[in-house]
């Protein structure tokens, strides 16, 4: 009887070992790729400092303009943004990358507000000043968008919204092509992915990660079981395929983060009728604007005024 009593107890201890090294890898693998990313500690890095230098990033620009700060819920969620007032009736919502916050879209804030937009800069949930511990690659960001747009919309009576986001912004708009979103007439993605599962083993592969198929499998499991999000869940391509709203694809030839074949995949499942693109040949991943400038703001443009006169009103 001592010896299966030592077996059971012994099973019991190696069974909640093994339940805790699930939870110890899972919050480790879950924090690096679906946690809270903060900032300021970002700040602190070089390559970080090298990133905000390439991207031609002015930090100090917003605290230069008559910024409010705004804040909405969703999902039970208190999301931060921030909103420049520019007496318009069209406004562009914008969305940043993973990782960063809204001051990474100061380069686009400025273009706009110069051309007489309202500008809403948008902490994505997990991000910034915003609430969330897990972001959803899109998927739980799209109902959020669906917030923001009606923020925008009791605020500036009949106006009109343009959405345009960077990296997993540009996927977040793209997602929300899906939406029925009220006096959202455009989207402009710069550099967004196809699939966020396909994105994510893309990364693991280009890193030459080991056991990636298990470390994969061990984060959704996580993901799913202790936060209830399903990853496969945020299919762009799926969502693009909805819209009844034209919209404009950039991408860079260079970049090896999210290569450009995911521009063909998401404008080839946009109907013929709503889709542009612009292929720069020049910059890395989310650096178009910075290494092409001037040629970058006329194809934007260009796509509103053909697509949106109303904008350029």
């Amino acid at each position: 009887m001592k010896i299966v009593a030592w077996i059971v107890f012994a099973s019991l201890i190696f069974v909640l070992l093994g339940f805790c090294f699930y939870l110890l890898c899972g919050k480790i693998l879950f924090n690096f790729v679906f946690g809270k990313k903060n900032i300021k500690k970002q700040f602190k890095k070089k390559d970080f400092a090298k990133k905000v230098e390439e991207y031609k990033i002015d930090t100090c620009w917003w605290d230069k303009q008559q910024i409010e700060d705004v804040f909405i819920k969703s999902d039970e969620l208190k999301l931060h943004g921030v909103f420049i007032d520019n007496s318009s009736n069209k406004t562009v919502i914008l969305v940043h990358g993973f990782g960063w916050d809204y001051h990474q879209m100061q380069p686009y804030a400025k273009m706009f507000k110069q051309r007489n937009f309202n500008v809403l800069a948008i902490d994505l949930r997990a991000h910034g000043q915003s609430e969330g511990k897990c972001l959803g690659f899109g998927f739980l960001e799209k109902e959020d968008m669906k917030k923001w747009v009606e923020y925008v919309n009791s605020r500036i009576l009949d106006g009109k919204i343009l959405l345009f986001g960077v990296s997993m912004g540009a996927a977040v708009v793209c997602m929300s092509a899906g939406e029925d979103l009220k006096n959202v007439v455009a989207i402009i993605s710069d550099c967004a992915y196809d699939n966020a599962d396909r994105q994510i083993e893309y990364i693991l592969k280009k890193n030459k990660i080991p056991f990636r198929k298990l470390i994969k499998k061990h984060l959704y499991s996580f993901a799913k079981h202790v936060y209830d999000f399903d990853v496969t869940q945020a299919d762009v391509v799926g969502q693009v395929g909805l819209s009844t709203v034209p919209i404009l694809y950039i991408h860079s030839m260079q970049d090896d983060y999210v290569p450009v074949e995911n521009l063909n995949n998401l404008y080839n499942a946009t109907d013929a009728h709503l889709r542009d693109k612009f292929v720069a040949e020049e910059g890395g991943h989310a650096l178009s604007y910075s290494t092409m400038g001037a040629l970058y703001e006329k194809k934007v443009f260009d796509f509103l005024k053909q697509r949106t006169p109303i904008f350029l009103k």
